[in-house]
């Protein structure tokens, strides 16, 4: 079996991994960054997902490497596309219009973005990147982690990987368990935690955040594009979670904050001002705006499928064998698969009628053939028992009004970055009553603590995605796209400074003196922004 050293070996492609890579590439270390799929970006490409950001991203609150990708997005369609002068000249092009982010876009155009970042260090190979590529074994030796063996997905060949320091960049954190590193999974006990949200009763580790498959698709009034109708279609048509006022697959949801029913149309017709949510779906997640080209040009805008409609809550993906875990891959892409021949064959319209079948799959903007995209899109994982945990009551306003602390998040004097998402859990698939409602509470702009990204145990494995110690219901606001980014970038930058340095991440967090030669390294070299000020730090979001 081929055997190659490096570094630091990145295991997982999405945004975490990628900046990981980019993090040590840039401190002058050799990079193994594999991955999964055929896309780089994760949540931004293979996954499909638009980013969700915080309203000061253009401004305050991510790396400057993070805000590299967003104009590499931008500039991509002022340089590619024939857009309108207005779209051109706008300075914050939001490519897609949609309502969710301020860079709504194709995620083949994030790769694209991607790709532009990495090159300068795989043009001499001191990055090398295996793509298609997923972790099958780890070897280890009382606490660490020494090489991770990886099977090509193409081939069927493997090759193992050793390197000093090790990151588990995986979307639901593989190396977690392959390497025996203790973590966590589902939700925390109120008893354990004394998270004011944290369910009663014992933990549950099969109480997960649902995930979903995404798909793309545009509207062409007139012609027929209607799928194959799904073997089980008719499952997922009379489909009625317990936390859902109806079936699932209608225009209906709830309020995610209230709990409260509400309907909404499949178009309005109206574009949604970025900083409103779109009143409709089709603007909700729109990834190519018509509007921004010559009239005529495009017959068509294309929308992104992460709705609740596809939200897969029949059952987890870490803490089951790996026959359950298939089984519920595959059975959330014939939920979405489900979902769009509803919407072409069977969903009411205001004229009366029924369906749509001008609704075009575009598998093409996804790198598929079926509409769905690469990969689905996780919201959860695995989760490292870390030196420090953050909860509730370092970032929830109402946790902390209740335990007698101050207005705005907590303080961390080993802060390794920001970011700021209310605590959005989505219907969860554990419950013995079926799977949970929506969990969405107000929380404050926060900060990355480096214990968090510290194991208890092991020296040289760091978490690099969602599987930072975070718990069940604060990994519902340290989950998002410039946050993922930013944790992976801590990570790569912490790996790239030990070896540079001589010291270990555990000894980097016990030392005044290491930890700021760190941060300074992170501010100074890397552009992070390690907190916020002290009126954004007391905003509720």
């Amino acid at each position: 079996m081929p055997v190659q050293e490096t570094d630091v070996l990145v295991v997982g492609g999405g945004l975490g991994g990628v900046a990981a890579a980019l993090a040590a590439a840039r401190l002058g270390r050799r990079v193994v960054l594999t991955e999964e799929s055929p896309w780089l970006g994760g949540q931004l490409t293979s996954q499909a997902v638009p980013p969700d950001e915080h309203p000061w991203i253009e401004q305050h609150g991510a790396t400057r490497s993070y805000r590299r990708l967003r104009e590499l997005i931008r500039d991509y369609y002022r340089r590619a596309y024939d857009l309108s002068a207005d779209a051109r000249t706008a300075p914050l092009l939001n490519p897609g219009g949609g309502a969710v982010s301020a860079v709504c876009h194709e995620p083949r155009v994030g790769v694209a973005a991607v790709a532009e970042l990495l090159a300068p260090y795989r043009a001499d190979a001191q990055l090398t990147v295996l793509e298609q590529h997923e972790p099958v074994s780890a070897w280890t030796q009382g606490d660490r982690v020494h090489a991770v063996t990886l099977r090509s997905r193409v081939s069927g060949g493997e090759v193992t990987v050793s390197a000093p320091y090790i990151l588990d960049a995986t979307e639901l954190g593989d190396l977690l368990e392959l390497a025996g590193v203790e973590h966590v999974t589902g939700a925390e006990s109120r008893d354990e935690t004394g998270e004011l949200h944290a369910p009663d009763g014992p933990a549950d580790p099969l109480d997960q955040q649902s995930f979903t498959w995404c798909f793309a698709m545009d509207h062409h009034p007139g012609r027929d594009f209607t799928i194959d109708r799904p073997a089980d279609y008719a499952l997922w048509r009379d489909y009625r979670p317990s936390c859902w006022p109806g079936p699932l697959l209608s225009w209906q949801d709830v309020h995610p904050r209230t709990l409260a029913p509400r309907e909404r149309p499949l178009f309005a017709h109206v574009d949604s001002p970025r900083g409103h949510r779109a009143d409709d779906w089709w603007n909700y997640r729109r990834i190519f705006s018509a509007a921004h080209h010559a009239p005529g040009r495009y017959a068509s805008d294309i929308t992104l499928v992460n709705w609740p409609q596809a939200d897969y809550m029949a059952g987890p993906l870490t803490g089951v064998d790996e026959e359950t875990r298939q089984r519920h891959l595959e059975a959330s892409r014939r939920q979405s698969l489900s979902f769009l021949y509803w919407m072409q064959t069977e969903a009411p319209r205001p004229d009366g009628g029924t369906g749509y079948p001008g609704l075009r799959p575009r598998g093409d903007v996804l790198g598929t053939t079926d509409g769905l995209a690469l990969r689905p899109y996780i919201r959860e994982s695995r989760r490292i028992r870390a030196e420090f945990t953050v909860l509730e009551q370092h970032v929830g306003v109402e946790a902390r009004a209740k335990a007698g602390l101050p207005a705005g998040s907590e303080i961390f004097a080993d802060a390794v970055g920001v970011g700021s998402y209310r605590i959005d859990l989505h219907p969860s698939t554990g419950g013995a009553d079926g799977p949970g409602p929506y969990i969405d509470i107000a929380d404050y702009p926060f900060q990355i603590p480096l214990g968090a990204l510290i194991p208890q145990r092991v020296e040289n494995l760091l978490p690099a995605n969602k599987n930072i110690g975070t718990t069940h219901i604060t990994n519902g606001c340290y989950r998002l796209h410039p946050v993922e980014w930013n944790i992976g970038e801590a990570a790569g930058a912490l790996a790239a400074h030990c070896l540079n340095t001589g010291g270990t991440p555990r000894a980097v967090l016990g030392s005044p003196a290491r930890l700021e030669a760190f941060q300074r390294e992170l501010t100074g070299v890397l552009g992070f922004q390690l907190g916020w000020s002290d009126r954004i730090r007391r905003a509720e979001q």
